[in-house]
Formats: C-alpha cells, sequence, structure tokens
C-alpha cells in the first residue's frame, strides 16, 4: 500500500519502521530536515520537508494516489486538517492523532461527519491498557479481544508452583480452571508450546481465557491478587487525566501528584472524585507524606521516562504490591533486568492500533484482522479475525485434519457468545471470530496461517 505519515515525532517513527518492514511505500512528511533526514536513512522511505496541511507539500507526497494518510503531529486541529485537506484530494483512508480530552466525547462525529476513517488517542489506550492491569493485578500485563469477553494475560511463573515441571497436556487434567497458554518467553527464547512443552519456574506465560476462568487459575496456582483499591499517580498529564477519571468512576481510591500548579487546579475540577497534590512525584518525602508504603498500586506518568523508572523502583522498594511506568524509549527487557515488570509506552500502542487497521484494509475477502497486538517487545502477534467465508477449504472441517504453520496457535474461537478453546476435533465456521498467536509477522487473512 501506498501510505503518507504526516508527524515524524514518537509515534510517526514507530509507525515509519513497522509499516515499511511490512512492506508498504512510505513517505513521511514533517517539518523538520533533521527528523525527515532520520527517518530516510534510517527506515529507507522517501521523505519530504514541508507543512503536512499544504496542498502543495501533499500533492508532492503523492496523496491523491495515496491508499491512506495518517497524520500524527503534536497538534490535534492539524491532524484533522490534514486529513480533511488529503480526503479533498483524493486519498482513500485517513487516520488522526487526537488526544485532547475535550475531543474524546466527539470521537463519532469526527469519524463520521468529518470522514475520518480511524481516530486514535494514545494517551486514552494507555491509560485502558493500565486500568485492566490494576483491575487484575497479578499479571505483568493484560490485553482483551472481542469486546473484553477475552482476556490475554502475561503471567511469569514462581518458583515450587504446582505448574514448574508440567507439560502443557496435563494442565487440563489436573487443573479444574479452563484456560491455554499460547506463548512462553523463556530468557531471550519464545515458545509457541504444543502439548509436550514443559514449564520451567521462570517462564513469563501468555494465557487466554475468559475473565472467570482466568481469576478460577490464578487462585487454584496460588498466584491471585484481588483488585487494587487504592492507587497514586505521579504525573496529571493526558494519560494521568484519563487513568484517574477511570479508576474514580470504578470505586477506586485516587491520588494524583502533578508539579504544576494551574494543571492541578484543572484536574482538582475535572476530578471531584480524586485527590490532587501539587509537587514533585519524584520527591521521596512527597511520596511517602502521602502514602506511598500503603497504597495497592503506584503509576508513574511523568513525562521523563528515567524519573517514571526510578519512583517505580522505589515504590517497589517499599513493598507497593504493584508498580507501572509509563516509558517511551527504554525496552521492556532492559526494565524487566532491573526489575520493573509492567511497563506502558503509548506511542507502541498507538503504533499497534494503525497496524492492526492497515492489515484489514489490506484484505477485503473471506477474512480479516479485527484486533492485533503485539506481544514480547513485538516479537509475537496476537490477532483476532473475522470469518466471512462461506465454502473455503478450512470451513467445517476438523483442525486436526489441517495443516497449521509452526510456531501458530488459534487461541479461541468465538462463535456465537460463545467462547471455544479448540481441540483437534473443533471446527471453524462461518461467522466465527478467531484468535491467532504466532512468532510469525505479517498475517493478514485467515488463510495464511495454513501451510
Amino acid at each position: 500500500m501506498n501510505i503518507v505519515i504526516v508527524g515524524g515525532g514518537k509515534v510517526g517513527t514507530a509507525l515509519t519502521e513497522h509499516l515499511s518492514n511490512e512492506g508498504h511505500d512510505v513517505v513521511v512528511i514533517d517539518k523538520d530536515p533533521k527528523v525527515i533526514e532520520e527517518s530516510v536513512n534510517q527506515f529507507d522511505v522517501m521523505g519530504i520537508c514541508g507543512n503536512g496541511v499544504s496542498h502543495q507539500v501533499q500533492t508532492e507526497a503523492g496523496v491523491a494516489k495515496a491508499h491512506l494518510l495518517i497524520a500524527v503531529t503534536s497538534s490535534d486541529e492539524l491532524n484533522i486538517l490534514c486529513c480533511l485537506m488529503a480526503k479533498k484530494i483524493g486519498v482513500q483512508h485517513t487516520i488522526a492523532r487526537v488526544r485532547n480530552p475535550e475531543y474524546a466525547q466527539q470521537m463519532h462525529f469526527l469519524r463520521e461527519e468529518l470522514g475520518l476513517s480511524l481516530v486514535v488517542n494514545p494517551e486514552f489506550a494507555a491509560a485502558n491498557e493500565i486500568a485492566r492491569v490494576l483491575r487484575f493485578p497479578t499479571a505483568i500485563n493484560m490485553e482483551s479481544f472481542a469486546g473484553d469477553r477475552v482476556d490475554l494475560a502475561e503471567i511469569k511463573l514462581p518458583k515450587d508452583n504446582v505448574l514448574a515441571g508440567m507439560c502443557v497436556h496435563e494442565i487440563a487434567s489436573r487443573l479444574k480452571s479452563r484456560v491455554l497458554i499460547c506463548a512462553v518467553q523463556r530468557g531471550d527464547a519464545i515458545y509457541i508450546p504444543n502439548g509436550s512443552f514443559r514449564l520451567e519456574a521462570g517462564d513469563r506465560l501468555h494465557i487466554t481465557s475468559k475473565r472467570s476462568d482466568m481469576i478460577a487459575f490464578m487462585k487454584e496456582l496460588g498466584i491471585y491478587r484481588h483488585r487494587t483499591k487504592n492507587v497514586l499517580i505521579s504525573g496529571g498529564g493526558k494519560m494521568g487525566y484519563y487513568l484517574a477519571r477511570q479508576l474514580s468512576e470504578t470505586g477506586h481510591k485516587v491520588k494524583v501528584i502533578e508539579k504544576d500548579e494551574e494543571r492541578a487546579r484543572t484536574l482538582a475540577q475535572l476530578l471531584p472524585h480524586a485527590t490532587v497534590i501539587v509537587g514533585d512525584g519524584s520527591d521521596r518525602s512527597l511520596l511517602l507524606e502521602q502514602g506511598l508504603d500503603n497504597q495497592d498500586a503506584f503509576v508513574a506518568l511523568a513525562t521523563m521516562d528515567e524519573e517514571n523508572i526510578i519512583t517505580t523502583m522505589y515504590a517497589a522498594s517499599l513493598g507497593v504490591g504493584k508498580t507501572v511506568a509509563k516509558v517511551n524509549r527504554v525496552s521492556h527487557d532492559l526494565l524487566r533486568s532491573i526489575g520493573i515488570e509492567t511497563a506502558v509506552s503509548s506511542k507502541t500502542i498507538a503504533a499497534n492500533q494503525i497496524v492492526g487497521y492497515v492489515r484489514a484494509l489490506e484484505n477485503s475477502g473471506s477474512s480479516s484482522v479485527q484486533t492485533l497486538y503485539k506481544l514480547v517487545e513485538g516479537r509475537v502477534e496476537a490477532l483476532e479475525f473475522r470469518i466471512t467465508a462461506e465454502d473455503a477449504f478450512y470451513i467445517g472441517r476438523m483442525l486436526k485434519e489441517l495443516r497449521i504453520q509452526d510456531d501458530v496457535m488459534i487461541g479461541c474461537i468465538l462463535r456465537k457468545g460463545k467462547i471455544i478453546y479448540p481441540c483437534g476435533d473443533d471446527s471453524i465456521e462461518t461467522g466465527d471470530g478467531v484468535v491467532v498467536i504466532s512468532s510469525h509477522h505479517g498475517f493478514k487473512t485467515f488463510e495464511e496461517i495454513f501451510c
């Protein structure tokens, strides 16, 4: 596909990398010549220095013949204008990054009335991801499919746990709960396990199931922790606001520390059920004064990655049960080596949303990607497909009769409100939703998972 990206910041760079690696023809527009030079040299894409709203610049970038324009500059208004201009010029689809909470209630209008194909709010999406983890603090990370009916959780297998030394095929007979282990990270190695795969202490397990089964499974393993109640948030920016609002609305007792006094006043008005404190979230004495050592969870959302890393490590040293850090530049593997298990990156979340949409655009046939998550630093993909084919070779045939590629697993089948964890005797039917876990990259259709 021919794709034009307006804005070469964090999200734009992540998108340029993802989409160019998947074989798309990408053009990057940015006002900063250094940004353009870095994008062209690093990703072998075309770059144009200029204003993304300019008719001349968009024409030079080939917007009239492009399949998609993605506007991810730092200005919401500029992103919307870029998309409107591109639609007038003739682009087929447009995506805008819109972050301002004032626009949050207008997403439907932006899409339907202004003709935007997709509106992405990275901070809102990241806040949702953090909230899911805080509702289920046993998990290191938590994703959801099929309208939150199916969860995909990452946990670390403790020493002396009942699962350590057990083969995957033994789990169903030895434990009551119904879950599926769909990926295992052991050191630097990634496995899509078959039935004979033997689990070891220290493994990071990616498990899929519905929420009730997940809770029952954690309780059987003896690692379940109840949802958090008291949460301290350092940083009252957009992500901090979205998170505090969501947690307050679900009965959490929330405190937000914000350095900027004017911003703190605004938050106090917007968040009547939360406590807003003016101060430095990296100040040890202030953190202790606000009862950090008695909190169920601490979330570090300051501007600087380094501050978030340090304060999160400090909170963990005080015994805070769940800690989360916003980190955009440091790899999660490195963070885990220093004891930080749960980290979020708004740029990565936004990029994954858009890549999933692009995958769906590429295919309008018998199956398409509905949802896409990248796991384990992007080394594993979890995709939800919607099956619309009526006469495809796999429809109605038992899975054991089909040849599925190595390192690919069907995680679950969603059929008429029911969740099926498939075995060899199950089959795929028209209308099913199917979650696929794979260490391969770039699947655009369900048919591609077969040999």
